[in-house]
């Protein structure tokens, strides 16, 4: 079993009464609302953290994208992961870009550009997502037209992949992007490219898409992995009818996570920073959610309310969990928290009914202080972790960044650091 600590890198200067006084943490939030100064402070405590993460023994740190909000200030994930990829070359973490939108991109090789570069600097150590975008990013931020979005993608993404694997210079004629010569320098470190994952928050076309491509599926949820165990269901009886494995390291999934001394002790740290993300961070105004033609028919049958349903919340809604306390997000797996027994019982079970074989660890939540988070990471790193690191060791990950034979990594000198090893 493989864990990532996964940084949203949220704004923790949202007013108590932000819900009520604005309509919406993403798109149009008012200027005002912004501490630039406070944000200069927390770039530099999340990538504190994630380094943290990665000398404690985490199997890789993660970064995303996200534009025009305060629940994520990463704009750019190249950039956080430039910053971090020279910081870990004395551990064994890898590097996660999980990920570069690619319908944001116009021509899209300038992804597979800086995605090479990310690989080759940090010496072979990268692994990539291709998210199709939130609609809020994508279609209200950006731009792009959510009936061709998919289409967009799909064009991006083989253009990508055919920059990395191609030993010569082409052109591409593409429907969305023109460029007479495609010729990127320098190719990856790895061959013949990084590991590929696919992220989706639930859609039965990206499940296809990666059974296609033959990559893990990652589910981008905040609502855990109770609730998503259907949605795995239906993910392995598509891995099936393709004729492939059960192999637990073709899934994945992003769990909110916090580790204490005792249940209880869990409560007291983490409960106002678990409050202050559902209910601040994720107050989203419901028409930036999905723009007209952002999800197709076959994805909508699959979210709609059941007939004759009394409620159109479904439970693993933003809009439901405003209303939730504590016991509800423990009691419902949305966050697996409490003792390190606890923790561990509930991962491990999950995993082994889902078959997820990665674990991408949102363990920094909402207004949470770095000591807190550091404190979080050390009680999962020594205390969890090691207990379930070797479950399914019998099956092969391949899809994990692989030593390249006879490359010998640069020496980098490094950095002081407060943890201990």
């Amino acid at each position: 079993m493989k864990f990532t600590y996964f940084h949203l890198m949220p704004f923790d200067g949202l007013p108590e009464d932000f819900g009520d006084r604005y309509r919406s943490v993403w798109v149009d939030i008012p200027p005002e609302v912004q501490d630039v100064p406070r944000i200069h402070q927390l770039y530099n405590d999340y990538l504190d953290e994630l380094e943290h993460a990665a000398v404690k023994g985490f199997d890789a740190i993660g970064v995303n994208e996200h534009h025009n909000n305060a629940y994520g200030l990463m704009s750019s994930p190249n950039m956080m992961g430039a910053a971090l990829a020279r910081r870990i070359t004395d551990t064994d973490s890898k590097l996660l870009v999980m990920g570069d939108a690619v319908p944001l991109y116009n021509p899209p090789i300038r992804i597979a550009e800086e995605l090479a570069m990310l690989d080759v600097m940090s010496g072979g150590r990268l692994i990539t997502g291709f998210p199709l975008g939130s609609s809020q990013d994508s279609n209200f931020a950006y731009g792009v037209k959510p009936a061709t979005m998919r289409e967009q993608h799909r064009e991006g993404f083989e253009l990508i992949l055919k920059a990395w694997t191609t030993d010569e210079v082409f052109s591409h004629n593409g429907r969305f992007s023109k460029l007479r010569y495609v010729n990127p320098w320098p190719k990856p470190l790895q061959q013949p490219h990084p590991p590929i994952w696919i992220p989706g928050s639930g859609s039965v076309e990206t499940m296809d898409f990666a059974v296609e491509l033959d990559a893990p599926f990652f589910l981008l949820s905040y609502f855990g992995a109770d609730y998503a165990a259907d949605l795995f269901e239906k993910y392995w009886e598509r891995v099936e009818l393709a004729g492939r494995d059960r192999n637990p390291y073709r899934t994945g999934m992003v769990q909110l996570v916090m580790v204490a001394d005792t249940d209880e002790e869990a409560r007291r740290l983490y409960e106002p920073h678990v409050q202050y993300f559902y209910q601040r961070c994720t107050h989203i105004y419901p028409g930036f959610t999905e723009a007209p033609g952002y999800k197709t028919i076959r994805s909508l049958q699959e979210v709609l309310p059941a007939k004759g349903a009394t409620s159109s919340s479904r439970p693993d809604s933003f809009a439901a969990a405003q209303k939730y306390g504590w016991d509800d997000f423990v009691e419902q797996g949305i966050v697996i928290a409490g003792s390190p027994d606890t923790v561990r019982e509930k991962l491990e079970a999950a995993a082994k009914r889902s078959s997820i074989g990665n674990w991408v660890m949102l363990m920094h939540i909402g207004s949470m202080p770095k000591d807190l988070a550091k404190h979080n990471i050390d009680m999962f790193a020594e205390k969890v972790m090691p207990a379930l690191s070797g479950t399914f060791d019998e099956h092969e990950h391949q899809w994990w960044p692989k030593p390249i034979e006879g490359f010998q990594e640069t020496h980098v000198q490094p950095v002081a650091r407060e943890a201990q090893r």
